[in-house]
């Protein structure tokens, strides 16, 4: 039997604290860096190009930042390179996004791909399978929300297992 919940009773408690208390440090230079970099030419970004994109910061103090948004999950760091940043992904996923100039990216789960639009402020096109049955979903999303075309898409939201940080969702 398929149960059906409401948000609210989706709501993890931890996890919103975590991403409230994390609010801040998406909010700064390097971070907001690398979102436009993921934006305009992907990634996976050196984290070499992203201390010199700060000349006036001292190297370590950059080093920092990028220690401190990967401790609070917003990037992840492998290998000397930004790999992901919440929503993207470097890392090919299942959840193709092609932005409004027609470049795609990769976001990270379901609720990142349709995330995009609004934090873009236009109109992506989503194109991904449901993990299920393997249906292709190929749908506009807007900053107000999905297109028509998404009529009948889910979103399925698995829940989270102890000791993993990043979160799994489906279309």
């Amino acid at each position: 039997m398929l149960e059906i919940k409401t948000a609210g009773e989706l709501v993890d408690p931890e996890l919103e604290a975590r991403w409230t208390a994390s609010r801040p440090a998406r909010q700064t230079d390097v971070f907001q860096r690398i979102l436009r970099r993921f934006v305009e030419a992907g990634g996976p970004i050196p984290i070499e190009d992203l201390v010199s994109a700060f000349p006036d910061h001292f190297a370590e103090a950059v080093n920092d930042a990028l220690a401190a948004l990967d401790d609070d999950d917003l990037i992840r760091i492998r290998d000397g390179r930004v790999d992901i940043a919440y929503p993207f992904s470097a890392v090919p996923t299942a959840f193709v996004v092609r932005l409004a100039e027609g470049q795609e990216r990769y976001a990270c789960c379901a609720i990142d791909a349709l995330g995009i639009a609004p934090m873009l402020s236009h109109r992506v096109h989503i194109r991904s399978r449901c993990h299920h049955c393997e249906i292709v979903l190929d749908f506009t999303a807007w900053p107000h929300g999905p297109g028509p075309d998404a009529d009948g898409v889910m979103v399925w939201i698995g829940k989270q297992t102890g000791g993993k940080r990043r979160v799994a969702t489906s279309l």
